[in-house]
């Protein structure tokens, strides 16, 4: 019988593909990352369901909507009876292991924090907060879902060095930047290396989740001064006259905006740490490729580079994530396994983070758990014609938003039914004109909302019952 092949999954944090030189970057080269294209296939309308790190990390994990995971904000717990792709493959003869950062094991703390801002009340919004005694960052192993290897999974940090102690236990600091050995990044990756290097009998299935590129964004040298500030460009939105109501309420301010001041100078100054970031981990990925193929594992592993969500980067004049532009959904999905998929594969086909479960146990021949929200897309990798949907449904957190991508159009509604969006996604790639409220595309409003509201309603999303009200 065929040894199953090994499963190499790269998850990193808030990195847009417009830093990834396959989809078209400026400025940047990623050849490490887009060598996984180029032997292998691209997705280019590959879309997160909620561009936010927990809720989109539980789509990935358990090919479930946020509200069926049950992690649907940041810092809530996914639920614990959800069957994970590292379940399933550990059942299926895996081993398993995980890298890096989780978020899916909910931290307390950081849910007040976040309601201490917003000033709204979490009873309101249905939020569970975690009942687990985890006192640190350390996911142990009765937590870990699935992954058997969790010595270096951790719930959240984004600190820039780890410390390593004699005992094989480590922390990271928030307040020091590492060098080529600690700098987390560099880190976690030598982690993986020695993981991948194991002399095994069953083959293995290992997440190797990167913080980076989330802010804060400082990285080591020499990143750190490989990109200058004036050579940056500055998004042609970014003194939008357009900007939604809802961006700028104070809750919104402040989780949108640079606290040194949202000014070009100082958008500079942080696009080219990020920028530095993003080459850091590209070479990290090159070194994890160079393993690989010096063992003599290179194609028999399945090598997969993606993100959770995107960074607006001064687009539309904000920062971050978790709103209704388009460029913190579309994000990047690379994938290389020579003996299935043709290399320089790309797949123009609308596939989402809640198919990712399906579509890599479709892509080995695992049944799912039966659970799953999401579609099998391994026939698009393979090049096989089936029949397939061109549409991807979005939703924010506190479940007060949702929207769905088609090729043509974005229709997104906010639950408080003011400043809704409807752009023109051939005409108006940069999202510069509202469309919502102009009575001629009254029509093609009405059909991308029936859409919307059959999907919530087929998967029993809360957001269904406010969507079919006629007011909207």
């Amino acid at each position: 019988m065929e040894r199953m092949p090994n499963i190499l999954f790269i998850l990193t944090d808030q990195q847009s593909s417009w830093t990834i030189s396959a989809y078209g970057a400026k400025g940047i080269s990623t050849p490490n990352i887009d060598r996984i294209a180029k032997e292998g296939a691209l997705l280019s309308n590959y879309f997160t369901n909620s561009a936010v790190c927990t809720p989109s990390r539980g789509c990935i994990f358990t090919g479930m909507y946020p509200h069926s995971h049950g992690a649907f904000m940041n810092d809530m717990e996914i639920n614990r009876d959800c069957i994970t792709i590292a379940h399933i493959l550990k059942n299926n003869g895996y081993d398993t292991g995980y890298i890096g950062k989780w978020h899916l094991d909910g931290t307390a703390s950081g849910l007040h924090y976040t309601f201490s801002i917003s000033g709204e009340d979490p009873e309101k919004f249905g939020i569970k907060f975690p009942q687990h005694n985890r006192e640190n960052i350390y996911i142990p192993p009765e937590r870990s879902m699935g992954f058997d290897d969790c010595r270096y999974m951790f719930e959240v940090s984004h600190g820039k060095k780890v410390v390593e102690f004699d005992d094989g236990s480590y922390s990271i600091s928030t307040n020091e930047v590492g060098d080529e050995h600690t700098y987390t990044t560099d880190w976690l990756t030598n982690k993986a290396d020695e993981f991948i290097k194991i002399d095994r009998e069953k083959p293995f299935f290992l997440v190797l989740s990167i913080p980076d590129p989330h802010q804060p964004f400082t990285v080591r040298a020499p990143y750190d001064t490989m990109f200058k500030a004036e050579d940056m460009e500055v998004p042609s939105t970014f003194y939008n006259p357009n900007k939604p109501a809802w961006l700028d309420k104070p809750s919104a301010r402040f989780w949108t905006l640079l606290s040194e001041g949202m000014t070009e100078e100082n958008l500079k100054k942080v696009k080219a740490q990020y920028y530095g970031q993003v080459k850091c981990i590209d070479d990290n990925v090159g070194k994890l490729l160079t393993t690989l193929e010096s063992i003599g594992k290179l194609d028999d592993t399945i090598v997969i580079f993606s993100t959770d969500h995107g960074e607006y980067m001064g687009e539309h004049g904000i920062m971050y994530k978790n709103q209704l532009y388009e460029t913190a959904y579309r994000i990047p999905f690379l994938i290389r396994w020579p003996k299935k998929i043709k290399a320089g594969t790309v797949v123009n086909r609308f596939i989402s983070t809640v198919d990712f479960q399906q579509t890599i146990l479709g892509l080995i021949g695992i049944e799912p758990s039966g659970n799953e929200q999401g579609r099998d897309a391994s026939p698009l990798l393979l090049n096989y014609e089936i029949l397939w949907k061109d549409e991807v449904f979005i939703y924010s957190t506190l479940k007060h938003r949702a929207g769905i991508f088609t090729p043509e159009y974005q229709l997104a509604y906010v639950k408080e039914n003011y400043d809704n969006l409807l752009f023109d996604r051939k005409k108006d790639p940069e999202q510069k004109e509202n469309l919502f409220y102009k009575e001629e595309y009254r029509e093609i409003r009405n059909k991308l909302k029936r859409r919307l509201v059959e999907h919530n309603i087929n998967i029993g999303a809360p957001e269904a019952e406010w969507l079919q009200k006629e007011c909207y």
